[in-house]
């Protein structure tokens, strides 16, 4: 058993201490003194002198010298520890169970298993680096299985990153099983503990029956309510379980599946470093989850995926701790994608473009763009590489930077198209002899950007390349033959570059969007006729078919456009501002035509057409957001409606007190609500503003105006007279109530305004980059035409889907596919900007102040350490010295013995050995 002795602690550890140290076995004599295997006078009667110096009054003192003897005999075995040294006091004690380790003899398992396991234990992996992975040690997969697990589970990444560089297979070692073992060791006090708890009580119900722990079913549903609709999945293909009519059937069929044998638990992970991402950034596990997004592939949309899943559970997190721990986790995700990606933009463009809108298969079919736009991330829309993207989508094929007056002339003159009027981008590999499409003819006029897809027609073209020609659709009646496509005409081809182009159809939008308000307030101050048989007027009635055209838009965008579940769309839906504008402007339009039909109920019908009308104007807010200046601002005036709801709470507040408090003072008695109402608090609203009815509250000043003080006139409506007996009081409160509104309240309200606009305008500019995501897919995925004659392109799509079943691509909005060897091809590079980016940031942390002082340190501590050494070498050699003097003195009066006879003795007594 090895032993670890602390110096200088007192008693027996003294005692060992100073004889392993300082005393030294001496030569043996001759066999004739001491039997053979015995041990030496002369060291016995040394130790001796050393325990009568620690132990004098002990009464057996022959058993503890040979107890003592005993122990240095092993003293192999004893390491003596200073306080003084350089080395921690668990580093020693680790460092002697590795040494004592090495002595142990084992056949059939590794001697050094259980001192990984204790290293692990107490995260030293610098001694598992330089004592138990050094080379010297052939380490095998089962010796490393169970301490990578208890790495995984206790937060050890480091001791992961030590595994998986000596071998360790991580393909062989995370099955599905382990995996689920994972998952259970979380705690159930966290955040993911407990929303995975809760997924398993609703799957078991109230059933006495099926399996108690979690399984990867609770793991998928959990990452299904966190990513939404962002990705398909995760996990759901491993449970082999027959679709139901309902969540509770289709709960019970799990259950009863859980409760068999479970096969899918032996099998291996398909990407094991993925999962074991998931598994750390559900636990909020910084550290662990950036070394695992460093060994997983697909690094951007895998940097935003754990942003995605972070800032969800952020909203859920009571905590303010571990909240604040999840957003910064997150923004640290979104950070990293930001850069990597910035990477890959300056190292080739094109492939940055298709790595933002390429499927993963990883990720379950998401895109980089979707899942940045489902996290939030500001930052990384703000990437000129991603709004190049986007420029690219919103001008299709026409040049960047066309005039917008050429674009609006053309569309009033159509025929201009095919004028140089508008520059079309030219192809760059013309004749490349790659599969074109017919219809967009966009294909067959430009092949640039490094095959770069910016609009719909691109995509269509890429997808192509790997689809059937029986998918593809055509316009014009042809043939495919081999890989060669029918190119379109001239004039159609034309034609679609120009109107298929986002920004055509927002130019339409707008133009239409501002006749459509024309027609509404000419039909409201000019043409608004009676009720029938008098009226409606024509005007009207097509203002009525241009709402109900818009109308049909809003049904087509929430309960057509997407692949999604009816009420998961209609959650989407609401979730947009501006469509919540559009429901209320619809409705109120619908309830002022109602109301307009009949004559007890014109009027109101009137005040509500004109109430929506300023609706639909204030909806023309929207449609600027893409402009470069107003945008910004929007956000701006966005933020300070929500600071100005805090001010109207407290000036309702101080309204409401001041207003009853001065009509009570003022009136003894007024049963009018209407009156009352007038005083309460419309009347103090308007002091703010300055009007102030001075002889109607100061009863010294006069008033012109008839009042009495019977009851039975004031009950029938008359006037009633003032108070004068608290009119001091009454100016008082004024006083009061005008210093809180206009000095403290409204300048409140300027300085919050103020701070909210330096806060948004330093980075209005990321919030506009964000904002303009929204609405350039959203034109992109709208008709081409504009309200009214948008329900021409509704008759198109309905004959195109449900007669001709020709599938939508606008259902992918911005998604390229790409398989085989062009998606390994992107992994790579990807892949390889990664690690460029991840040694970029290494020589950066290397050269900052903190590495350097740690490196400094680490010198300053083997400094330390070898000073340390020196003087126990020091020591050593001292007693050598003394060795060496004592053989000196021993063999001088040897030769003086020889050199007198054997009857003479030598007038010098034996020299002694000296005590050191």
């Amino acid at each position: 058993m090895p032993w670890l002795v602390l110096a200088g602690s007192g008693g027996l550890a003294n005692l060992v201490s100073d004889i392993v140290e300082n005393v030294q076995s001496a030569p043996m004599s001759g066999g004739a003194e001491k039997e053979e295997g015995s041990p030496n006078t002369e060291l016995r009667e040394r130790i001796t002198t050393k325990v009568k110096k620690y132990f004098a009054s002990e009464r057996d003192m022959d058993k503890l010298v040979d107890k003592v003897l005993n122990i240095y005999q092993n003293k192999d075995l004893i390491t003596i520890y200073h306080a003084e040294g350089a080395d921690d006091f668990d580093t020693v004690m680790l460092k002697v169970l590795v040494q004592a380790s090495k002595q142990r003899v084992s056949v059939s398992t590794n001697p050094y298993v259980d001192e990984l396991k204790l290293a692990v234990t107490w995260n030293r992996v610098d001694i598992a680096k330089s004592e138990l992975f050094n080379g010297s040690i052939d380490w095998k997969y089962e010796d490393l299985e169970d301490s990578m697990t208890d790495a995984l589970e206790n937060d050890k990444p480091q001791f992961v990153r030590l595994f998986i560089d000596n071998g360790l297979n991580i393909l062989s070692y995370l099955s599905y099983g382990r995996l689920e073992g994972l998952y259970k060791s979380i705690s159930k006090t966290s955040q993911a503990g407990n929303l995975l708890q809760r997924l398993l009580e609703e799957r078991l119900g109230d059933s006495n029956e099926g399996t108690y722990d979690f399984s990867l079913y609770e793991v998928s549903q959990l990452l299904e309510d966190l990513l939404g609709e962002v990705c398909q999945p995760f996990y759901r293909s491993l449970f082999t379980v027959e679709t139901a009519s309902t969540k509770r059937k289709a709960m019970k069929k799990m259950c009863q599946f859980l409760k068999g044998d479970c096969n899918y638990r032996h099998s291996t992970c398909k990407h094991p470093w993925l999962c074991l991402f998931l598994w750390a950034v559900l636990q909020n596990r910084g550290e662990m989850a950036i070394f695992c997004w460093e060994m997983c592939g697909e690094s951007v949309l895998t940097a935003l995926g754990g942003c995605k899943i972070l800032r969800e559970l952020s909203k859920l997190e009571i905590e303010t701790e571990a909240k604040l721990g999840m957003k910064e986790l997150a923004t640290k995700f979104e950070f990293m994608a930001h850069d990597v990606f910035s990477t890959c933009y300056q190292t080739k463009a094109s492939h940055s473009y298709k790595l933002l809108i390429r499927k993963s298969s990883l990720w379950g079919e998401a895109t980089c763009l979707k899942m940045a736009m489902a996290a939030d991330a500001r930052l990384f829309f703000s990437h000129d590489g991603v709004q190049s993207l986007l420029s690219q989508i919103w001008w299709g094929d026409m040049e960047r930077g066309t005039e917008l007056w050429k674009l609006a002339l053309t569309m009033v003159i159509p025929p201009l198209v095919y004028t140089n009027l508008i520059d079309f981008k030219k192809p760059e590999n013309a004749g490349d002899g790659k599969s074109v499409l017919a219809p967009p003819s966009s294909a067959t006029d430009f092949g640039h950007y490094g095959e770069t897809v910016f609009s719909f027609a691109d995509l269509k073209r890429h997808e192509a390349e790997h689809d059937d020609s029986n998918n593809v659709r055509r316009s014009t009646k042809g043939t495919v033959t081999n890989t060669q496509a029918k190119k379109c005409p001239f004039w159609v081809s034309r034609w679609k570059q120009f109107w298929y182009a986002p920004v055509t159809s927002f130019i339409g939008n707008v133009v239409m969007y501002f006749l459509f308000l024309f027609l509404y307030a000419y039909v409201l101050l000019v043409d608004f006729k009676p009720p029938p048989p008098e009226g409606p007027a024509i005007s009207e009635y097509v203002l009525y078919f241009w709402v109900f055209t818009i109308v049909c838009e809003e049904i087509r965008e929430t309960f057509i456009v997407g692949s999604k579940m009816l009420g998961q769309r209609l959650m989407l839906y609401v979730q947009d501002v501006w469509n919540k504008f559009d429901v209320l402007a619809i409705s109120l339009f619908i309830a002022g035509l109602c109301c307009r039909m009949f004559s007890w109920s014109y009027n109101m019908g009137r005040g509500i057409l004109c109430v929506d009308y300023m609706v639909f104007t204030i909806r023309l807010i929207h449609i600027f957001a893409i402009h470069r200046q107003l945008g910004p601002k929007i956000i701006i005036l966005g933020k300070m409606i929500k600071d100005a709801f805090f001010f109207l709470f407290f000036l309702a507040v101080w309204l409401s007190a001041y207003g009853v408090a001065n009509q009570a003072l003022l009136y003894q008695y007024d049963p009018s609500p209407h009156r009352a109402f007038r005083r309460v608090l419309y009347r103090p609203y308007l002091h703010i503003f300055g009007q102030i009815p001075v002889e109607e509250i100061d009863t010294g000043k006069y008033w012109d105006r008839d009042c009495t003080d019977n009851l039975t006139l004031i009950n029938q409506g008359k006037e009633p007279c003032r108070d004068t007996s608290h009119n001091w009081l009454v100016v008082i409160l004024l006083v009061i109530f005008l210093l809180v509104t206009n000095i403290l309240l409204v300048n409140l309200l300027i300085a919050t305004f103020s701070y909210t606009f330096s806060k948004v305008q330093e980075r209005s500019d990321t919030y506009w980059k964000f904002q303009r995501y929204n609405l350039i897919v959203e034109y992109h995925s709208r008709p081409t035409l504009a309200p009214p004659f948008i329900i021409l392109s509704h008759i198109n799509l309905l004959i195109k889907r449900n007669l001709r079943k020709v599938p939508s691509t606008k259902i992918h909005r911005f998604a390229l596919e790409l398989k085989g060897r062009d998606a390994n091809k992107l992994v790579k590079w990807e892949t390889l900007q990664k690690e460029n980016f991840l040694t970029l940031e290494n020589k950066k942390r290397r050269g900052t102040d903190s590495e350097r002082l740690k490196r400094m340190t680490a010198k300053v501590d083997g400094v330390i350490k070898q000073v340390s050494e020196i003087r126990d070498v020091d020591r050593r050699l001292r007693a050598l010295e003394s060795d060496m003097e004592f053989c000196t003195s021993s063999l001088q009066w040897i030769m003086e013995a020889l050199m007198q006879s054997s009857t003479a003795k030598s007038p010098k007594a034996h020299p002694t050995r000296k005590d050191t």
